[in-house]
């Protein structure tokens, strides 16, 4: 199966990658890898100081983006490529119909909590919120590595498109890519489909935590973007993170409390630390009493 993108000459032409780290795709990603056990070597220490950092709404991020399946496509929007703060005015100005369509392709494909499905335009200010206390204690800390490891990638990037153009760039960017022109077809488990660009271009989006498999947008009408992962240094993390005292000292109760570091499964963390949606409270419809159970689909 694959999803087969089609592109014309004009396509070629405004196809191209994107200069620095998108951040709301680097949050999206990030939250995945946080609830997955990929990557062990390159995001225990990661993943040890991320979880420890997280309350409240920023924890219920959790549930709005499951490791495998469907994430909403509203999570990311295009204005994100100019910006933190310019993506998350979009994201808290989605439409009602966006949102509307999100949620109901996130509901077929997975169990879905009740403040999920009860989500409307006027929570999303807060969603916005808690994406921008997630960034902080998630991505901030390490974001001189994420432009530095992204500036490699696209020298790597540049030096493919000067021997051999738009169609070499294309047919060396990742494994999981085949380039037969005009069409680049994205291996995957689960979807299969047609992509016309139709003139709009390709956004080439370089990505450090998307892990391994080139990932898309679902909704077709949205300006198309292609988010590949890019090569990661052993010992990124190193020395990076360090954050406020409040936080440090609750990392520091966290490892005292666990005996040693170790990479928290998902089960585990919700164990210690409650189920994701209870902290919510701040983020969900008002009424909503309880919520759902949440789980992910196999794709």
């Amino acid at each position: 199966m694959a999803v087969r993108i089609h592109f014309s000459v004009e396509d070629l032409a405004r196809t191209y990658v994107a200069e620095r780290p998108d951040p709301l795709w680097e949050v999206l990603l990030s939250l995945h890898v946080l609830q997955s056990r990929h990557g062990a070597a390159t995001f225990t220490r990661w993943r040890q100081r991320t979880l420890s950092r997280l309350d409240g709404p920023a924890r219920g991020l959790l549930a709005l983006a499951p490791p495998r399946g469907y994430s909403p496509d509203f999570l990311t929007p295009d204005a994100s490529a100019r910006g933190l703060e310019e993506g998350l005015q979009s994201l808290a100005a989605t439409s009602r119909a966006r949102l509307r369509v999100d949620l109901g392709r996130f509901a077929r494909a997975h169990q879905t909590p009740l403040w999920i499905r009860e989500l409307t335009g006027r929570n999303l200010p807060r969603i916005a919120d808690a994406v921008r206390d997630y960034y902080t204690a998630a991505i901030e800390p390490y974001e001189t590595q994420l432009r530095s490891h992204v500036e490699a990638d696209r020298s790597v990037r540049s030096r493919a498109l000067q021997g051999g153009g738009v169609q070499r760039l294309l047919s060396t960017l990742n494994p999981e890519l085949r380039w037969q022109s005009p069409v680049l077809e994205l291996r995957t488990a689960s979807a299969d489909r047609e992509l016309h660009l139709g003139g709009r271009g390709l956004r080439l989006i370089p990505s450090f935590f998307c892990w391994r498999s080139p990932i898309m947008l679902r909704d077709q009408e949205l300006p198309p973007v292609l988010v590949y992962p890019i090569e990661r240094s052993l010992g990124w993390d190193s020395g990076a993170g360090r954050v406020t005292e409040g936080v440090t000292q609750g990392r520091d109760r966290w490892i005292s409390a666990q005996g040693r570091p170790r990479v928290m499964d998902r089960e585990s963390w919700v164990a210690s630390h409650g189920p994701v949606a209870s902290s919510w409270a701040a983020v969900r419809p008002s009424g909503s009493g309880r919520s759902g159970s949440h789980g992910t689909t196999t794709t």
